[in-house]
């Protein structure tokens, strides 16, 4: 049985619907992430989790239990959840123990000393109770707020953006930790960002929204490589799309040689296999596309970024279609050099050809073994 379970739930605010028949299931001990643009109905759906907002269809479930639905609504003091915010909303008025200590005012004294010591050790601040919330920096700040919203040792942990004040680096670092965090704290979690790299760190799996629906509910790795429809594959990571054309169920040419995959591929508007001759749009990842001196394949640097270890390289093909490659930062190309190109594709992602006006559902990818020859 899922620990949460959100089933055809539907919302609107003044006849506009925030949320459409969404659906997740989320096991025991999992982070689970909502992530997509502003607007996308994301914390709307995290407050229906919460119980601040009704639900106008579907149902929520925890534990089995019904929280939420059209005829029955358990209120949120109720529902043993935790929150965390994205402005801490820390009492500036209590020391930081006090503030880890407040949902535990029903507790024996000594039991709440022992559960605000143990939380302390946790998020790595064991020495820092007496302080008040003002001396401490943000990302302290924010594993208070952490540690306050674990401390009744709640059923599920809601973080609504929980990064957004931060600065790059620390978000990167304090991410990582969140997630050491909460997984020694053996809780189920849900965070809510725009932020994929946020997403990644911290999330075991993510769901994709847009126009709030779900778009696909599934491992970060599958996201990346595995995208079930253009707006996922636009959405995650980088990439580019490259005209192809369909040789067989398992082959598809594109400018760069024949890709071979390992399955059937799939293009088709009802999700079948592709036919002999179909036009479609094959996803090359920046990874996709290998630097390689030796290859006869050439193209033309038109821009790069810098990322240190890397660089992120915009190549134009012949075609004049672009694409991207990401190669180690000591093969330093200038703007309108020309460098060769091999291709690595470890999965062949195709979707009907956009032109056609009919790539409006999901396309599951082939998982492939890519060559060009």
């Amino acid at each position: 049985m899922p620990h949460l379970e959100l089933v055809d739930i539907d919302l609107a605010f003044g006849g506009h619907r925030v949320v459409r028949q969404l659906s997740l299931k989320l096991e025991k001990g999992r982070i689970g992430c909502l992530l997509g643009p502003s607007g996308c109905g994301k914390t709307t759906v995290l407050r229906c989790i919460a119980g601040f907002e009704p639900v106008a269809a579907g149902e929520i479930r925890l534990d089995g239990v019904v929280v939420s639905s059209p005829r029955q609504h358990l209120a949120p003091e109720r529902r043993r959840i935790g929150m965390v915010f994205q402005d801490y909303a820390l009492f500036p008025h209590l020391t930081v123990a006090d503030n880890i200590g407040f949902g535990l005012r029903k507790e024996a004294a000594a039991t709440r000393r022992a559960r605000v010591a143990e939380l302390l050790e946790l998020v790595g601040l064991a020495d820092q109770g007496r302080k008040f919330p003002h001396e401490m920096s943000g990302g302290q700040q924010q594993r208070v707020a952490l540690a306050r919203a674990l401390a009744p040792r709640p059923s599920l942990l809601l973080l609504d953006e929980p990064f957004s004040n931060l600065d790059v680096e620390l978000r990167e670092r304090l991410s990582h930790e969140v997630r050491d965090i909460i997984k020694s704290a053996e809780t189920t979690a849900i965070l809510v960002t725009h932020d994929q790299h946020e997403a990644f760190a911290v999330a075991d799996e993510i769901g994709i929204m847009y126009e709030g629906c779900i778009q696909q509910w599934d491992t970060p790795y599958n996201l990346y490589h595995r995208p079930a429809n253009r707006f996922v594959a636009d959405f995650i990571g980088q990439g580019a799309f490259l005209r192809g054309r369909v040789l067989n169920d398992r082959e598809v040419r594109v400018e760069l040689g024949i890709l071979n995959s390992s399955i059937p591929l799939v293009c088709g508007e009802d999700c079948g296999g592709c036919t002999h001759g179909s036009d479609v749009d094959v996803l090359l990842r920046p990874d996709d596309i290998v630097h390689d001196d030796t290859s006869p394949l050439r193209a033309v640097v038109t821009h790069k970024a810098f990322r240190g270890a890397d660089i992120l390289y915009t190549l134009r093909l012949p075609s004049g279609t672009t694409v991207l490659s990401l190669v180690p930062s000591h093969h330093n190309h200038c703007i309108g050099e020309s460098i060769g190109i091999r291709l690595d594709v470890d999965h062949v992602v195709t979707f009907q050809d956009e032109l056609t006006g009919l790539d409006t559902v999901a396309h599951p990818p082939a998982t492939a073994s890519a060559i060009a020859r």
